[in-house]
């Protein structure tokens, strides 16, 4: 019996009508970037990624939450508040990122430190409860959550007319030591 295997071109044509290229690439290595691409899938399939919509470039991880259902931060005279406030820690936009919560309800503590890696965060008119955190913490205060210092204070509006707790927002504010 003849051989089966045939070098004949013309022959071989007739079963091969696609191209058929030479990659100098091993194929544990293509393997590896099938699999690195399916885990990357995978935890996005687990935690699907909320797109946040903020101010800032956050170099410094630090998180400023406002809730304003009508301005994109505050009124006038609270955004004018929240420079000075900015300002007087020596904080630039280059620092922090600026997020209107108002915009983002439904969204947890843990949900905005897996994205913005804060290491510190400024809520301004958002509670505790709305973070979905189990401890209802003082306003005016240092308080910790995990790795994550947190003050919470009034909305920017509110605040704005209120010399006490502009006051005291202050004396906490210095204890950071930005």
């Amino acid at each position: 019996m003849d051989s089966q295997l045939t070098a004949d071109e013309t022959a071989l044509h007739l079963f091969f009508t696609d191209d058929v290229y030479l990659v100098n690439e091993s194929v544990a290595s293509y393997d590896r970037q099938e699999t690195v691409a399916d885990e990357h899938a995978a935890k996005a399939a687990i935690s699907p990624a909320v797109a946040f919509e903020f101010l800032g470039k956050n170099k410094r991880n630090i998180l400023i939450l406002v809730s304003d259902e009508h301005n994109e931060v505050s009124d006038e005279p609270g955004r004018e508040l929240l420079r000075k406030i900015v300002k007087s820690v020596n904080l630039t936009a280059n620092d922090f990122a600026l997020l209107n919560y108002a915009r983002y309800k439904s969204t947890d503590f843990k949900q905005l430190q897996e994205y913005f890696s804060c290491k510190l965060v400024l809520a301004f008119g958002v509670r505790p409860a709305q973070l979905s955190l189990a401890t209802a913490h003082p306003v005016h205060a240092i308080v910790q959550e995990g790795d994550v210092k947190m003050i919470f204070s009034s909305a920017l509006e509110v605040l704005h007319q209120d010399p006490a707790g502009k006051k005291a927002l202050w004396g906490i504010l210095q204890k950071l030591g930005l």
